[in-house]
């Protein structure tokens, strides 16, 4: 048992829940209200994986993964220079836009994900009325970290039309389900597609995550936040017997709900077969680069750090990230186990310069080549952005923009590599372009 430096003990932890939207409200944590009647789940549903390690039975995938692409980032000297450069507006009109993506099917449309449950299509220089999916009957987006939290496209979405959420149930609980695109609008998904892949009974109202990605060898990644309140009351995030804190990833296509990917660290026991890495906190955004398959993820901080780390392509499963041992690269609470190893960030910052980081994508488009490998990043409450970039000689960072009074909750990439920002406060979805 660690030694633990701040957290409150039982019976305190219930008069701490209690208190939480008030916490959470005043340190304005990553993202907005509370909401909680009975649910109804997607019409097809595997039991529920909760805080335990009782995994569904599952048929571990009988083939090797497939290979990935390997590559130079293109730009490696120096950050531009932001002059010349700046985020205008594209998208206007949206209900706090959460994400942002496109399903590479070459039909230069971008979806994007309100929090209160609506996806919706942006195709040809307009807004469409009727939204792709409607999510209101499921999921409550008034809670400060829940809502409609994910959306990943299936890599073969332009054959089988498949594609993943990530939301809050009415209760509160996390649910990651798959659905189908209708079979005559392309606009439009069928609601009674829906199929239940993960579910995760969620002890309190915070630190969801939410985010879904397809990496580059085509499995499904799922970051989960450490299960809320804060200190991690629970010790998730260095158990490898749950699933809160960690990073998942999950062969979607070799079985019904999953399979799990053979190389996977605890395939063979120790932990929970899903896991791919450990020790996050909350993983608000992450994404890989386009060109090289790089690994980037934000994780929101405590109470004094924000931090990036990068996984470089081919990396075994198994990384630790070091909450709640760390607090980006500092320690937080606890002597680790001798021989224990963290990813040390390549960035952070403190709470002088912010409140919440939100994780970006790295710049592999066309119009912009001045930006080519940088990873561009934001915080939730000043309009920072920031740019981080490898260069010959270590990690180069520095903020790029500020935009004061935007509240940034995600980027976005559209099929051209062009790269889009969120904002919740207005409903606004910006383009980076050169002025």
């Amino acid at each position: 048992m660690k030694a633990r430096r701040t957290t409150p003990r039982p019976p305190e932890l219930m008069n701490l829940a209690n208190n939480l939207r008030a916490r959470l409200a005043a340190i304005a944590l990553v993202l907005l209200a509370c909401g909680a009647t009975a649910p109804d789940g997607p019409p097809s549903a595997t039991p529920p994986l909760g805080s335990t390690s009782d995994a569904p039975e599952i048929t571990p995938a009988p083939t090797e993964p497939p290979p990935v692409p390997t590559a130079t980032p293109i730009n490696t000297a120096a950050l531009p220079e932001a002059s010349g450069f700046g985020w205008q507006p594209a998208i206007t009109g949206l209900d706090r836009p959460i994400v942002i993506t496109h399903a590479e099917d070459n039909s230069g449309r971008l979806f994007i994900a309100e929090k209160g449950g609506l996806i919706r299509v942006w195709q040809a220089g307009r807004l469409l009325a009727e939204p792709f999916l409607d999510l209101t009957g499921v999921t409550d987006g008034s809670g400060y970290e829940q809502g409609l939290l994910g959306l990943a496209f299936h890599p073969d979405y332009a054959a089988n039309g498949l594609f993943f959420v990530n939301y809050t149930d009415r209760s509160g609980d996390t649910v990651i389900a798959r659905y189908q695109v209708s079979g005559d609008d392309p606009n439009r998904a069928d609601p009674a597609s829906a199929l239940q892949v993960l579910f995760l009974d969620q002890p309190f109202p915070n630190h969801n995550g939410g985010h879904l990605a397809f990496g580059p060898d085509g499995y499904l990644y799922i970051g989960t936040g450490d299960g809320g309140l804060f200190n991690d009351p629970s010790e998730n995030g260095q158990n490898p017997n749950v699933l809160f804190g960690k990073m998942l990833r999950l062969d979607v296509d070799s079985a019904t709900p999953y399979a799990i990917p053979p190389d996977n660290p605890y395939v063979n026991g120790g932990g929970l077969p899903e896991i791919w890495a450990l020790g996050l906190r909350n993983p608000w955004r992450y994404a890989f680069d386009s060109l090289t398959g790089d690994l980037y993820i934000a994780d929101v901080g405590q109470n004094e750090y924000e931090e990036i780390n990068v996984v470089k392509i081919g990396t075994p499963g198994g990384l630790n990230f070091g909450w709640d041992y760390r607090e980006g690269l500092h320690a937080f609470e606890g002597d680790p186990p001798d021989g224990l190893s963290f990813v040390e960030p390549v960035a952070e910052y403190g709470r002088d310069q912010g409140c919440t980081v939100i994780g970006g994508h790295v710049y592999r488009g066309e119009a912009l080549p001045e930006f080519r490998g940088v990873y561009l990043y934001a915080d939730l409450c000043n309009g920072i952005v920031w740019g981080l970039l490898a260069t010959p000689t270590g990690w180069e960072n520095q903020q790029l923009f500020q935009l004061p009074g935007n509240q940034f909750s995600s980027f976005g990439e559209d099929e051209a590599g062009e790269i889009y920002l969120a904002d919740l406060n207005t409903g606004t979805v910006y383009i980076l372009v050169r002025q």
